[in-house]
């Protein structure tokens, strides 16, 4: 069945990076784009950034622009996160969401256009 799985969260210091990834299997449709959203404590899950599979286009939030890095492998079956200068605030569970159906990039960061969700990693900023 389709599976979405996160690797490589963990404890790093402020000002540190981290690359996260999203591996994707079993889907029976190429999916349409893919994101990555988080959740801190006590926080509602925001999104982070998106990826269109077709041509590649991304977007950020505007909390991790020139920060954080949204990117694919030749195959398109694993999605990357690099995470540099890392903040305390962007401690939090990473999830990566894939959306099988089309839509316009600026809905990005709607929840509910994505169909399949991982079940996350830890990412914490701390000293």
């Amino acid at each position: 069945q389709s599976q979405l799985v996160e690797s490589g969260g963990g404890l790093v210091q402020p000002g540190g990076s981290l690359r996260l990834s999203c591996t994707v299997s079993g889907f029976t449709v190429d999916y349409f784009s893919i994101a990555w959203f988080r959740q801190a404590p006590g926080k509602e899950r925001e999104g982070v950034s998106w990826i269109k599979r077709s041509d590649g286009s991304t977007m950020y939030a505007d909390s991790v622009k020139g920060r954080f890095v949204i990117s694919t492998d030749n195959a398109k079956t694993t999605v990357y996160l690099q995470m540099n200068s890392l903040k305390p605030e962007d401690t939090a569970v990473y999830y990566c969401a894939a959306a099988t159906s089309d839509f316009l990039s600026i809905w990005w960061s709607s929840q509910s256009r994505y169909d399949h969700w991982g079940m996350g990693t830890q990412v914490t900023v701390s000293t």
